[in-house]
């Protein structure tokens, strides 16, 4: 993709792992959160309305999940750590830190907030009653106690997007993934910085991998105020959880729709790419440009998708 443009590409991660991929050139990897982003561009001296396109891919990556040590992965067995910039802030609460802190109740609005799942106050009373015997710190211990919730028929009884058996923990370790590294502040911060960064007519691409992400992205090109929605956030020096706003109410970002969409649905994988790539299922593709909004001229508001049936999506 690279080689087909003349251009230079500033990649941006949170890991120190994958700067290895990247050659030397017009490719210049920087290693930071999203909420870092506008800090860094700074340092590279990009000014604001000057940059062409962004892509955010939102989540943790392939590397992430196949790597034990990082807590992902509930088949894998490993520490329950599950922070995606653990090397560069060792201080920073894990997961390991959430379930054996946190009470049940703020446990279970994790788990429902995060994950969506309906057995959440089930879910949090088993991890409760468990780390009273042992404290929970291994993926698969985790695992264990939340398939010890349940009968065995039910462990395996939820099916992916390919029909696949899920294992009954899936929800519950992406709803720590998420809450532990504060993914959805990061996503709208991101997304924040990228319309400052965009040149009028530069495009926006945000590929998200579940609900909770899409529906962020959606309501931001659509041009809604996120700054009303509440999400909890673990503190270290606290033993409970406290609510944080998506984003700062004096911010402005995003207050009326500045966005055009590309195409009016969302871009979704093949059943060939799904097939060379099952961890893609999931996938949402976004495109948007980047509008100036004159004064007294309004912008097409941003779609809104629809099922067949008439309902949106």
């Amino acid at each position: 993709m690279v080689n087909s443009v003349k251009c230079c590409v500033e990649v941006q991660q949170n890991q120190r792992c994958g700067s290895s991929i990247f050659s030397v050139g017009r490719v210049k990897p920087l290693l930071g959160r999203f909420s870092e982003l506008e800090a860094l561009l700074s340092n590279m001296n990009i000014k604001s309305g000057s940059i062409d396109a962004v892509l955010l891919d939102a989540g943790c990556s392939s590397m992430q999940m196949d790597q034990a040590e990082r807590g992902f992965s509930l088949s894998k067995d490993g520490p329950l750590d599950m922070r995606m910039d653990g090397e560069r802030y060792p201080d920073m609460p894990c997961a390991a830190d959430v379930v054996n802190t946190l009470d049940q109740q703020a446990l279970a609005s994790i788990l429902t907030a995060y994950g969506e799942e309906r057995h959440a106050r089930k879910i949090a009373s088993a991890i409760v009653e468990a780390r009273r015997v042992n404290p929970i710190t291994r993926t698969q211990q985790l695992a264990s106690v939340v398939a010890g919730a349940f009968p065995p028929a039910i462990v395996y009884a939820r099916k992916d997007r390919l029909q696949r058996r899920a294992h009954i923990a899936t929800k519950t370790f992406q709803a720590l993934r998420i809450f532990v590294n504060d993914e959805l502040n990061e996503l709208h911060t991101g997304l924040c910085v990228a319309q400052s960064a965009l040149k009028p007519g530069g495009r926006l691409c945000v590929i998200t991998f579940h609900s909770l992400e899409d529906r962020l992205v959606k309501r931001f090109l659509q041009g809604h105020d996120l700054s009303n929605l509440d999400q909890y956030h673990f503190s270290q020096n606290q033993q409970g959880s406290r609510k944080k706003k998506l984003v700062d109410e004096n911010s402005g970002c995003n207050k009326s729709p500045n966005w055009l969409p590309v195409k009016r649905k969302v871009v979704s994988p093949e059943k060939d790419d799904v097939r060379e790539n099952p961890r893609g299922r999931s996938a949402k593709l976004r495109i948007a440009l980047r509008q100036d909004r004159p004064v007294g001229e309004d912008l097409p508001v941003y779609q809104q998708e629809v099922r067949e049936d008439g309902s949106p999506l």
